[in-house]
């Protein structure tokens, strides 16, 4: 059975995947666009942004903390085995903005 195609705006998207990190406390990925993804991790106030080929801008970086509502996002990038990811952390949250969310692209998905 083939499901109705749904368009919903990725602000709201980023809003409802922040919702379900918070609520559920698991790592939420959204696809953004054909080789941008993001990393929610649990709680909702840090995130990472990666792409499978080459590495995420910072402008697309702001705009998701943007949607987030993140009122102080500090920017740090994560290297994994294969993948450069940039990170964002809300100040005052107990990661460093160089530590990768729950879940790195580069390795399993969190469960």
């Amino acid at each position: 059975m083939s499901h109705p195609t749904v368009t919903v705006r990725i602000r709201d998207a980023l809003r409802y995947a922040q919702g379900r990190a918070e609520k559920l406390g698991r790592t939420q990925q959204l696809e953004l666009g054909e080789n941008l993804f993001v990393r929610i991790a649990p709680g909702g106030r840090r995130f990472l942004l990666f792409c499978l080929d080459g590495e995420p801008d910072h402008a697309a970086a702001r705009a998701v903390a943007g949607a987030l509502g993140l009122r102080d996002p500090q920017y740090g990038w994560h290297q994994g085995a294969t993948l450069r990811s940039l990170t964002v952390v809300e100040a005052g949250d107990s990661a460093s903005p160089d530590e990768a969310p729950e879940g790195r692209p580069d390795g399993p998905p969190s469960t």
